[in-house]
């Protein structure tokens, strides 16, 4: 059984080595022919993508002339984040496909938007949706009584008015929260099309949980507002209403443009005051770099805390040599990576620091 498991494995793309197939075998010999399937995949699979081959290689129909009955225990529907169990596996106390669900979203958080299957996609959207449930505040003018912070005079006097003047423990006060304006600004240009749909989904999941305090524009040859459009709650008709109104999808890049005219506008008219600004962009600008660089600045001086999401900063040997990246740097708060769902978590926190 080993050398049929070992040659079905190998034509399936698998490395297996002569020390894997010996720790099957000793695997084998402590968990016993009935654990085969796990005592295989622990000790055959070597990476996520291994696992999916495996499956296909051993996971067949069943026939008397194909192996044991492990072969053939499968559940319909899985695939490499939907992993399924034997039901063996589900024999005892515990669920084990937690565990292995767990690690495989882990896997996920970390694999590049623009190289996932349809699937996989999906799943990470998902995830990314639950980017915007976290809130993003600034303080108040109004205080609210706390525990620590600055004393509360008039509280505190009047707790020793009605002690009869007998002194008493300060109370404390603090600024109450108040939601703090986001602004998103999507470069739709053809070399951001690999992630411009997940970062559009992004911006209607932040809409969708806090519509007031969230405004969305696009970056092309032009610059669009898409606030209105992604209020819808259904996402796949807040992405058709998106996509009629962007003139300039997968086109051309002027982001010098772009910036100047939501400073100009929008930005003036207090969208971008006292607001976290994420500009999502590779840089590339077809403009003077150093119009960029001043519209950026402009910005800042308007905005609370400026952020600049490439999706190739957390690649290895990423330097910022892009024209446009190279004159805006000097006038963001954060250059960050955008290429993942944890690049995008760590975005969320940028903006927090605001």
């Amino acid at each position: 059984m080993l050398v049929e498991v070992a040659a079905k494995l190998r034509a399936a793309g698998l490395p297996v080595t002569p020390d894997r197939l010996a720790a099957f075998g000793e695997a084998l010999d402590a968990a016993g022919v009935a654990h085969a399937y796990w005592a295989g995949r622990l000790t055959l699979c070597g990476s996520p993508d291994d696992i999916a081959r495996y499956d296909a290689a051993l996971l067949t129909e069943a026939s008397p002339a194909r192996g044991p009955s492990w072969q053939v225990r499968r559940l319909p529907e899985r695939s490499l984040f939907r992993a399924t169990m034997p039901p063996s596996a589900e024999a005892g106390g515990q669920d084990p496909a937690l565990s292995v669900r767990a690690a495989d979203t882990e896997v996920l958080r970390h694999r590049d938007l623009a190289t996932l299957s349809p699937a996989e996609r999906a799943e990470a959207l998902a995830l990314l949706a639950q980017v915007a449930l976290a809130d993003i505040t600034r303080a108040g003018r109004r205080h609210r009584p706390a525990g620590h912070g600055r004393v509360d005079r008039r509280r505190s006097v009047r707790a020793m008015l009605r002690a009869g003047g007998e002194p008493r423990p300060l109370l404390h006060q603090r600024r109450a929260p108040r939601p703090r304006r986001l602004v998103l600004l999507i470069d739709v240009s053809g070399s951001m099309s690999p992630y411009a749909d997940a970062l559009l989904r992004l911006a209607h999941a932040f809409t969708r949980h806090r519509p007031r305090w969230t405004e969305t524009y696009t970056l092309g040859t032009r610059l669009t507002r898409l606030s209105p459009a992604l209020r819808t709650r259904d996402p796949e008709a807040a992405m058709r209403e998106a996509g009629r109104l962007i003139p300039d999808w997968r086109g051309g890049t002027r982001l010098a443009d772009g910036v100047a005219a939501f400073v100009r506008g929008d930005g003036h008219r207090g969208a971008a005051r006292r607001a976290a600004v994420v500009v999502f962009s590779d840089g590339w600008e077809s403009a003077e770099p150093a119009r960029l660089g001043a519209a950026v600045a402009h910005l800042r001086r308007l905005a609370a805390r400026t952020v600049w999401v490439s999706p190739h900063a957390g690649r290895p040997g990423f330097a910022p040599t892009a024209g446009g990246l190279a004159a805006v740097l000097p006038h963001v708060d954060a250059l960050v990576a955008g290429h993942t769902v944890a690049a995008l978590h760590a975005v969320l926190e940028e903006v927090r620091r605001a």
